[in-house]
């Protein structure tokens, strides 16, 4: 008697539906820059994740295996900090219990990331984090959603290419992992194209006065300018070329010209070029997930701006999570992890296809970087249009841009 009364007082209050619940819940883990010099790229990641997130609860969950598992999120704010995300990514495994990662923006809180699900044997699907360096050590549960970084500038150089095969480049950027892995090799492609690399210098993460480095690049008499960084530095480098009136035919940055805030800048934002995993001028016939103008429309509706690339990363990287649980039939990770070395899909953001090899296992290898360009629309106003590759433009190259 008193045994069914407790399994009654159980069932009233609601402790075994409860455990049910669980039973049927996926906890992915990640940080995201609140604070810090990558706040404005990270909370467009995370917005992505979110949106995600919200669709596939609001349709019932993830069904898997004749299980329907809902997402939860387990996050904190890592400050733009590495210290923080080796804190916290440990946190987030061991006492939260997160099934799956998503990484933090950027590719140096990446690596740190990586280290700590590494060592747990923890998937990672990595958003925001093209530097190649993290995918070829070895690593087993790391899957990169970016096109790596080599391919960033390289657009930009194929277009000058068939504009302006005589230009003068100068490389401004970023003294951290990320610029410099996107520099090293354009600087070689450059050159490998024919233009001649008359400047070249990197600046401190955080500089705010450029001044000094404008002067050398006004003295190198170069035509092009390539480089940034991540929003901060992209954003104040942008304002100061155009008080200086720097007599550039082509300027293209790193991650900042992304951002919707970039329009902010005014006439200082425009013909300005940056490297772009996505756009929402992007026609690809989705497999998998919504078309890019429902994504498009949703985040807008959601946030109130349209989406960056970054948020269309962080809304992928969940689409392409949800598809390998599916095809493992539940949450184990061995077959998870499985699941994605098989991955070759199209969503609307892109093809999604990762290395299997021990060399590089994870690398994208599917994905393809776009080169947008801010112009001013019909009304004036300053907008992204996709100006390479010519077979997906949505608009000419305005070249040159003064």
């Amino acid at each position: 008697m008193k045994r069914a009364l407790w399994i009654g007082f159980l069932l009233f209050s609601g402790i075994f539906v409860n455990i049910g619940i669980a039973q049927q819940t996926i906890t992915l883990g990640f940080t995201v820059s609140r604070t810090g010099a990558l706040n404005v790229d990270s909370l467009e990641q995370y917005r992505g994740f979110e949106l995600w997130r919200d669709t596939v609860n609001a349709s019932g969950g993830i069904n898997a295996g004749g299980k329907s598992y809902k997402v939860q999120f387990t996050s904190y704010d890592d400050e733009s900090n590495s210290k923080r995300v080796q804190q916290l990514y440990t946190r987030m495994i061991l006492e939260d219990k997160a099934d799956f990662l998503f990484s933090p923006y950027s590719s140096s809180l990446t690596a740190t990331a990586a280290i700590v699900t590494e060592q747990y044997d923890k998937i990672m699907l990595t958003t925001g984090a093209a530097e190649e360096k993290t995918y070829k050590l070895g690593n087993q549960h790391l899957y990169q959603m970016f096109a790596p970084a080599t391919q960033y500038l390289t657009v930009a150089l194929d277009a000058l290419k068939a504009k302006d095969p005589k230009a003068t480049v100068a490389f401004v950027y970023e003294d951290a992992s990320f610029s410099v892995a996107v520099v090293t090799p354009a600087k070689a492609y450059a050159q490998q194209l024919g233009f001649n690399v008359v400047f070249s210098e990197a600046y401190a993460p955080n500089t705010t006065d450029f001044s000094a480095i404008i002067d050398k690049l006004i003295a190198s008499k170069a035509t092009i300018l390539l480089g940034g960084g991540h929003y901060a530095d992209g954003s104040t480098l942008a304002r100061q070329l155009y008080g200086h009136k720097v007599p550039l035919k082509m300027i293209g940055l790193l991650v900042a010209p992304d951002s919707p805030q970039w329009a902010e800048l005014g006439d200082a934002a425009l013909g300005v070029i940056v490297p772009s995993q996505w756009e929402p001028q992007s026609t690809f016939k989705a497999q998998y997930g919504p078309s890019g103008a429902d994504f498009a429309k949703a985040y807008t509706a959601k946030y109130n701006a349209p989406p960056s690339y970054e948020s269309a990363g962080g809304y992928a990287s969940g689409l392409v999570l949800q598809h390998a649980i599916e095809q493992a039939g539940g949450v184990d990770t061995a077959k998870v992890a499985e699941a994605l070395n098989a991955t070759d899909i199209t969503t609307f953001y892109g093809r999604t296809k990762f290395s299997t090899q021990p060399s590089e296992h994870g690398l994208q290898i599917g994905h393809a970087i776009f080169l947008a360009q801010w112009q001013k629309d019909k009304s004036g106003n300053p907008v992204k249009q996709v100006v390479w590759p010519l077979a997906g433009k949505s608009a000419d190259l305005a070249y040159p841009i003064h």
